[in-house]
């Protein structure tokens, strides 16, 4: 089974934009994103062990663990330039992927960070280590997950373990001293965001020495599903002038 699924093959693209899931999400969440796309990006969404048609690998509970492999898988396609995108706990793997590159010597064009406080802010939460209750009203809480799914017993046997792991990435994560990128950073959250403020994403500018730009949109925690045309519009002018193949 492959990390990085591809529901629109570019082989002739001239570029990469890999996109990071949300605790909880699979590559899936990305499946549209390519309509949006011009023909010189091509889109691989991140599929993290234990979910999806990764359901038999090991699922990863450790952020920095997970940057490594991921790294390691991306090596065969780092042969155009790449950027990346991630949402919530996404922010937090794709950010520290973006870190293990450049200590690789092979950095990214750009990291947008979407939905997340910066990293090296750390928020107590014991969210992870409660009752399926407590992690259901979460979700609900976040609007990840429709409220009469989760009534749903199956759903719920299949769902919870994956939550309930990826959680425990975010809250156990630590941020390793250093770690500010040569890349541009971007970060992105809705206005009504309940996870975090427009403050706490301004501080991802103290992640980079490169330019740093803070995109505010409409909506919540997930403002990306129905705005994720304005959202790709943003990546694309972000990106046009590391890739000017990009309109």
């Amino acid at each position: 089974m492959s990390w990085f699924p591809c529901y629109a093959p570019r082989p002739l693209a001239g570029s990469r934009l890999f996109c990071f899931p949300h605790a909880g999400g699979s590559a899936s969440f990305y499946r549209a994103w390519h309509r949006d796309l011009p023909p010189a990006v091509e889109l691989r969404a991140v599929q993290y062990p234990g979910r999806a048609d990764r359901r038999a690998d090991p699922m990863v509970d450790d952020a920095g663990h997970l940057a490594k492999l991921i790294a390691d898988a991306m090596a065969p396609l780092l042969d155009r330039p790449v950027a990346l995108f991630g949402h919530s706990m996404g922010a937090l793997i794709a950010y520290e992927v973006a870190r293990e590159l450049e200590a690789r010597g092979r950095g990214v064009a750009h990291l947008f960070a979407s939905g997340r406080h910066a990293p090296h802010e750390h928020r107590a939460s014991g969210t992870g280590s409660g009752t399926d209750d407590e992690l259901i009203a979460d979700l609900v809480r976040l609007g990840g997950m429709e409220p009469e799914l989760l009534a749903d017993p199956v759903i719920r046997e299949l769902t919870l373990p994956v939550v309930r792991n990826d959680y425990r990435v975010d809250e156990t994560y630590l941020h390793r001293s250093g770690g500010v990128l040569s890349c541009p950073v971007t970060a992105l959250l809705g206005e009504a965001d309940p996870e975090v403020t427009i403050g706490q994403a301004a501080r991802w500018s103290e992640l980079t020495r490169a330019a740093f730009t803070l995109c505010v949109l409409g909506g919540d925690h997930f403002y990306l599903v129905p705005r994720r045309t304005e959202v790709i519009a943003r990546l694309l002018g972000a990106l046009s002038t590391a890739w000017p193949s990009t309109p």
